[in-house]
């Protein structure tokens, strides 16, 4: 696993890149912010949807890195989002928080845990938890550059040139 400081960090690129899909569409309105928001809550989400809110102890309801980690959902939640984006005001937020929770399973998915894409869990096996942080980081801000590099809308001057 990521660390909690990686996840937030991972999750401001994954609020760029579907704040940059989202605008790429057309929407230049609130849901480009709600997206970008999203996507920064997404990063985190994984991890605080397994605390059982409800009840004082705030125990995890459900074991770490199962339901909440499966990648399918995430996928599905990107997928269904994306067709409808200018159909839903709910569309651009709930683009938004599955780009987040997808950039928190690709950041958990080095640690030998793994995460479950489909029906058991894969590992890249490549460092232990909290370990390489900066790769994962820097990795989610190189494919958030790119993404907004070509989803940024040609009309939009001054936001391109900071991209």
């Amino acid at each position: 696993m990521a660390s909690s400081k990686a996840h937030h960090a991972t999750g401001f690129a994954a609020g760029v890149i579907a704040a940059a899909v989202v605008a790429r569409g057309g929407f230049f309105h609130v849901g480009v912010l709600f997206s970008f928001i999203a996507g920064v809550l997404g990063a985190t989400a994984p991890d605080w949807l397994e605390v059982a809110w409800w009840s004082r102890a705030r125990r995890l309801w459900i074991t770490h890195r199962t339901l909440t980690h499966w990648g399918i959902g995430w996928l599905a939640l990107l997928a269904v989002s994306y067709h409808e984006l200018g159909h839903s005001v709910y569309a651009a937020p709930a683009f938004g928080f599955a780009c987040g929770g997808l950039m928190h399973l690709l950041a958990d998915w080095p640690n030998p845990l793994g995460v479950p894409w489909i029906a058991g869990r894969h590992s890249l096996n490549l460092w232990n938890s909290g370990h390489c942080d900066l790769i994962v980081v820097a990795a989610s801000w190189v494919a958030a550059w790119f993404v907004g590099k070509q989803m940024w809308p040609q009309g939009a001057h001054l936001l391109r040139h900071l991209i």
